[in-house]
């Protein structure tokens, strides 16, 4: 740091010490810049990092969140060993798998989709952008109650859709043990499709125009076009958002809840809803911490090996 930096930051700030400037002074610039990020790393840490270790301690005890007074035991892999061996916990894990799943499939297929409608500028393009992208902008929590109303049997409108087409009659989305979890997945793909349009119209735009007329030189079709130009093109951008909504929708629990509260049964109880349960209903925090540790390994490697394909794309 320069002499006339340090002069100048003590003329912008008057209430600061000479002792303070003669200091900085003798401060390195990578040391000013720790001086600065370090009090920020530090809460980033305490937030952070602080209660994953924590939560590493307490899967392999029998702590009880309910009874802070009792007597904490450590109990080894116990825990895990329990959640591994629970048909109940891989069903709950299957029940995740499927919703985000299919949610990316129909995400991906929709999404992509508009994309390419969009960015064709057809007159109106800027207004029907900007009304599909409404759904992304509201909670989870307000879209599940909006369309528990909707799904309702005898007086929503999607029961009258479906039978004014299909002649099924009435019929129960939320009530229905074959329908739930395609209940759920229909609102989260209605709400997040739009995500995956709007990143993957970014990629569009990013193509220039110079390869599309080269291609049509060499009398490329529109199928051509799109496997050699396009696709590999707008594929990082598409990866990419598959990436943050496979994460999202590996921890959904707000929408799932309003939707219908991992019923019936226990159809549609994901894994976030079973570990809210084991925590804050029946009070097992080591069992429930092992198995919160559990789905941040296993979305952690998934993630980690989603990367390196990406970057083998992007390559």
């Amino acid at each position: 740091m320069t002499d006339q930096t340090i002069q100048r930051i003590a003329s912008d700030t008057p209430n600061v010490a000479p002792g303070f400037v003669q200091r900085v002074r003798g401060l390195s610039d990578r040391a000013v810049a720790w001086l600065f990020i370090g009090p920020t790393l530090a809460i980033l840490l305490a937030i952070n990092i602080f209660p994953l270790i924590w939560t590493v301690y307490l899967s392999f005890t029998n702590y009880r969140a309910n009874q802070p007074g009792r007597e904490v035991k450590w109990v080894g892999t116990r825990n895990y060993e329990r959640l591994l061996g629970s048909e109940d916990i891989w069903g709950y894990l299957q029940a995740t798998a499927h919703f985000v799943v299919w949610t990316m499939v129909l995400q991906v297929l929709i999404g992509f989709g508009l994309a390419l409608l969009i960015n064709r500028n057809f007159r109106g393009a800027s207004f029907w952008t900007t009304l599909i992208l409404i759904p992304m902008m509201l909670s989870p929590a307000v879209v599940g109650t909006f369309w528990t109303y909707i799904y309702q049997p005898q007086t929503g409108i999607f029961s009258y859709i479906i039978d004014f087409f299909a002649g099924t009659g009435a019929i129960d989305m939320i009530g229905s043990v074959t329908l739930a979890p395609w209940a759920i997945i229909i609102v989260d793909t209605w709400m997040w499709a739009p995500y995956i349009m709007l990143l993957c119209l970014a990629g569009l735009r990013s193509i220039p125009d110079y390869l599309y007329e080269a291609a049509e030189i060499d009398r490329a079709n529109a199928l051509q076009k799109f496997w050699y130009i396009t696709l590999p093109r707008v594929l990082p951008f598409l990866m990419l958002a598959v990436l943050f909504r496979g994460i999202e929708n590996f921890k959904m629990f707000d929408m799932v809840v309003e939707l219908t509260s991992g019923g019936p049964g226990s159809t549609t109880e994901l894994a976030s809803i079973n570990l809210k349960r084991e925590a804050f209903e029946k009070w097992r925090t080591g069992f429930s911490s092992a198995f919160a540790i559990i789905l941040f390994v296993t979305v952690f490697g998934l993630g980690n090996i989603y990367v390196k394909a990406l970057n083998k794309v992007k390559s």
